[in-house]
């Protein structure tokens, strides 16, 4: 590790936030050369369709991937909300970072809060686990498709095509936009993605010491709530094409509580579950067990 090491990142601002927030903490732990290299992914360049039509959130890695396996770079920085629970043969996750708030935020210039939105209201979200959730929680709302990075789709909100968007509260403050959010979602109404708010690198498994130096710098906290949310997702085997939250949280007494829920894209079949665990992973899967049992690859099935 005695060379400049290589970030691969998106060029949004808010994925070079992230880049260069990873290129920090690497440069204070080791006072070695860390920079950035820059690149559109699919994800950025196919904005005329929803995801989970084009072929997901892993459209948003390939290019970085391909970036590591040519020499190019030597790790790429997502948002773990963005990464599939199956990667490339050969990669893994190294790197955890501080958990940012992980809630979703809703962004109006008229209404102060989701409640206030009148009947028919058109509301933007990219994501079908928020649109089940809001038009479970709101059937009467208007949901329509919005792709773009941060300050795309809050352009868009200002030209007044929709009238409020859900974005992850996280990257709105990471970019100083905080103060766009009237409310932040109560997990009640919108239980969060898998890993929102968690900043991850991805690496070379057989990179042992720039692996070595990443797992040095986890957050424990982060990384025990995103082994919970993932292995039920994983277990669940669930992908981009499903509404699909899960949601961590550690007590005062190191006990996990982890929230997750599957429902069907209208919000009409919601199904809710909850359980407490130490290990990560057991949680996970145990959770995910449970939720079959009680109809969520039904459910999953059902995708309208």
């Amino acid at each position: 590790m005695k060379n400049t090491i290589i970030i691969a990142s998106r060029e949004s601002q808010l994925a070079l936030w992230q880049s260069r927030y990873v290129q920090g903490l690497i440069q204070k732990q080791t006072g070695q050369d860390c920079q950035i290299l820059t690149m559109k992914t699919k994800g950025d360049i196919i904005l005329d369709k929803p995801l989970n039509k084009v072929g997901g959130k892993a459209l948003f890695m390939k290019e970085l991937e391909i970036a590591i396996e040519q020499g190019q770079a030597h790790l790429a920085v997502h948002s773990l909300k963005d990464v599939p629970y199956e990667l490339p043969d050969g990669f893994v996750l190294a790197g955890f970072f501080t958990r940012e708030n992980p809630y979703d935020a809703f962004v109006s210039n008229h209404y102060q809060q989701l409640d206030d939105l009148p009947k028919a209201s058109v509301i933007g979200t990219s994501s079908l686990r928020r649109k089940a959730q809001i038009l479970a929680h709101r059937p009467d709302l208007i949901v329509k498709d919005l792709r773009g990075n941060v300050n795309t789709r809050l352009k868009k909100l200002d030209q007044g095509e929709y009238d409020a968007v859900i974005l992850a509260a996280a990257g709105l403050i990471r970019l100083g936009l905080d103060k766009r959010i009237q409310q932040v979602l109560p997990k009640e109404i919108c239980l969060p993605a898998v890993g929102q708010g968690i900043v991850v690198a991805e690496v070379f498994a057989q990179n042992d010491p720039l692996r070595q130096l990443l797992n040095g710098l986890n957050n424990p906290n982060s990384l025990a709530c995103a082994m919970a949310e993932r292995s039920f997702n994983e277990a669940l085997q669930g992908g981009c094409h499903a509404p699909i939250a899960a949601f961590a949280e550690k007590d005062s007494e190191g006990i996990l509580h982890l929230e997750a829920m599957v429902a069907t894209s209208n919000g009409q079949r919601v199904l809710r579950q909850s359980l407490r665990g130490s290990d990560p992973v057991k949680l996970g899967k145990a959770l995910a067990d449970q939720m079959i049992q009680k109809g969520a690859k039904d459910i999953l099935q059902d995708i309208v």
